[in-house]
């Protein structure tokens, strides 16, 4: 076994290491204030983010669920790695060498990163076996879809030989075994034994966001192979095919780019989308469109402020139809706008591509059809409109689509198309519209109207309260009284913490020196006083460390928590006027104490009674500077 990491190394990969850049690989981040940023936490599924981070002290923390930690935490939460593989992995972004204590190199990473070695030792090997003569048919089918080498390399498409087990021996001479390689899904277990699960077939890599491969897709190529068109990784402790979304490493940035996701059916689909310029296109591997995919774009998406697009683009036949039945279920878990692209003819993206060119599949999305348009109409076709009977089936089977609308500005123009297409009175099919409205709101009475945008709050309803479908939070900043006084002490402790440079050296130590009326944010004071370096430096780390364990979270929090002003200029005038209103503060309390005393004190006392005056001129003489009088 390694050595443990030297701590040393610990903290200088840490440093080194900016925060956003990897939350930034899972999480869309918007700018929320100096030195703040925020979007939706990827550890719940939230409408509003609440998730912050702060590169310049390298935490996060979530207001909604309570997740918080600095960048080691967030890959062992979102990566489920140990400690020493989340360092390990950052070590080998930087090309930090890291030394052990034992004096010696690491082993072993852990189980999960010899299945992502594994797999990537695979994905280089069918990588080479696609320039071999054997792959001619693979290279063949490629070409009648459009792609050539280059697209290929692209998007890192393969060639496994149809063979019992040549991959298993080329990973074995590589160091694996056999039960690493049946735990990475690579390998089949039958009654001759462990034979390659992938055999003459043409081959995709499948990455999570990070870019690392986590399984494959293969497609089947030769007339002798019994097995499915398409053949998955099983799900393994890398890959589920719940949660993964090909193309998803290659379109995650665009997609936050241009708040827009284009959902299609196929590998071949996303190739030929990003090929043509559609570059924020994604699919599922090998199973329906479902919640888990969403929770994933959505964090991609930023799905928070209703400005974004999903379209999904779906085959003509009754299967496509079908399938954009299914998305409809879940379209309104989505914020962004949904819609639907059908190419003329029913063509796929590939197929489209093929046969018009580029500009065809980017006219596709750019024509798509709002998802609540095609369903309405896709539901009216159902029927026989030349009846009576058959209009009034439509209208009951579409009246309920419209009065689900998520926002109800939308809701009479439709109601208004509904009874266009149905050639019925307006007023029948508002009266329809409202009925199934209210049929759907007792249906369902524990749901908020859906037109209220934020209805999902992070672990609470609007109202407050907890849901209970979401485990206990840890103390949350959010939850401190919100009287003036408790809310000067927070935002000075704020200051102190996040810019001790710009508040001075002894600002802060005249603030640490202040009475607090808040007993948990008094702790947090005194863990600032005691760690207090001799230049005036405030290490937020040191003071997480002071203080008593069930207060290193409220010292994070605060660490983390966005301060009111947005420029530069702004902050240092801020910073420095919270903490001196703070240090104002205690001069009062001072003052009132001095004449207190000065009234108790008798007046034949003249020297106790002038050395409590020249006091009370003193504290007055700062306050007032304090005050800019």
């Amino acid at each position: 076994m390694p050595g443990r990491i030297r701590q040393s190394d610990v903290d200088e990969v840490k440093a080194r290491t900016n925060i956003a850049d990897i939350v930034g690989e899972h999480v869309s981040l918007k700018s929320a204030g100096v030195g703040s940023m925020k979007g939706l936490c990827p550890f719940h599924d939230e409408r509003s983010p609440s998730f912050h981070v702060r590169p310049g002290l390298g935490y996060y923390h979530c207001f909604g669920c309570g997740e918080s930690g600095d960048v080691y935490t967030f890959l062992q939460r979102m990566d489920h790695v140990t400690f020493s593989e989340a360092v390990e992995r950052l070590a080998g972004r930087l090309g930090y060498q890291l030394h052990y204590e034992d004096g010696g190199p690491a082993q072993d990473h852990g189980n999960r990163a010899r299945l992502l070695a594994a797999n990537q030792a695979a994905a280089e090997y069918f990588v080479e076996q696609l320039g071999t003569a054997e792959a001619e048919v693979g290279r063949r089918f490629l070409g009648e879809r459009g792609f050539d080498a280059d697209a290929a390399t692209r998007f890192g498409v393969g060639f496994a030989p149809k063979s019992w087990d040549r991959l298993t021996n080329h990973l074995k001479g590589r160091g694996f075994t056999t039960d690493e390689l049946a735990a990475a899904g690579l390998v089949s277990q039958g009654d001759r034994g462990v034979y390659d699960r992938f055999r003459g077939r043409l081959v995709w890599p499948i990455r999570d966001v990070t870019g690392q491969t986590v399984g494959f897709g293969a497609r089947r190529l030769l007339d002798d192979d019994n097995g499915p068109k398409y053949l998955n990784t099983p799900e393994t402790a890398l890959y589920r095919k719940a949660q993964v979304l090909y193309g998803l490493d290659l379109a995650k940035r665009d997609i936050s780019k241009s708040h827009r996701v284009v959902v299609v059916e196929g590998y071949t689909d996303v190739m030929a989308c990003h090929l043509a310029g559609v570059t924020t296109a994604i699919a599922t591997c090998g199973t329906a469109f479902g919640v888990e995919h969403i929770k994933v774009l959505r964090r991609v998406l930023g799905d928070d402020s209703g400005v974004g697009e999903v379209v999904f683009t779906f085959d003509g036949d009754a299967a496509g139809q079908q399938a954009a039945m299914r998305a409809f279920a879940e379209e309104q878990r989505f914020q962004a706008q949904t819609y639907v692209a059908v190419a003329p003819d029913g063509l796929d993206p590939c197929d489209l591509r093929l046969s018009r060119g580029d500009r065809a599949v980017r006219d596709l999305v750019e024509t798509r059809t709002p998802m609540f348009d095609f369903v309405i109409r896709h539901t009216v076709t159902k029927f026989d409109l030349e009846t009576v009977e058959g209009r009034v089936g439509a209208l009951r089977a579409a009246a309920p689509i419209v009065a689900d609308l998520r926002d109800p500005a939308l809701r009479p123009g439709y109601t208004r198309e509904l009874a266009r297409m149905l050639g019925m009175e307006l007023g029948e099919v508002e009266r329809a519209v409202r009925t199934a409205r209210g049929q759907s709101r007792s249906a369902a009475p524990g749901r908020q109207g859906r037109d209220e945008a934020s209805g999902e709050a992070s672990g609470r309803d609007r109202g407050g309260e907890a849901r209970a479908d979401v485990a206990v939070r840890p103390f949350s900043i959010t939850e401190l009284p919100g009287d003036p006084s408790t809310r000067l002490e927070r935002d000075a402790l704020q200051a102190m913490l996040q810019y001790p440079e710009s508040v001075g050296d002894e600002l802060i130590r005249r603030a640490t020196d202040s009475r607090f009326g808040n007993e948990t944010l008094a702790v947090v004071r005194d863990g600032i006083a005691s760690t207090l370096a001799a230049d005036g430096s405030v290490k937020v780390d040191r003071v997480m460390a002071e203080v008593p364990a069930p207060y290193a979270g409220v010292v994070q929090q605060l660490a983390v928590a966005p301060v009111p002003q947005r420029s530069t200029a702004e902050l240092s005038v801020y910073v420095t006027g919270v903490v001196g209103a703070l240090v104002e503060r205690e001069l009062l309390r001072q003052k009132r104490e001095l004449l207190g005393r000065l009234q108790r004190t008798d007046a034949a006392d003249r020297e106790t009674y002038a050395t409590i005056q020249r006091a009370l001129v003193d504290i007055e003489r700062e306050r007032r500077a304090f005050a800019g009088d």
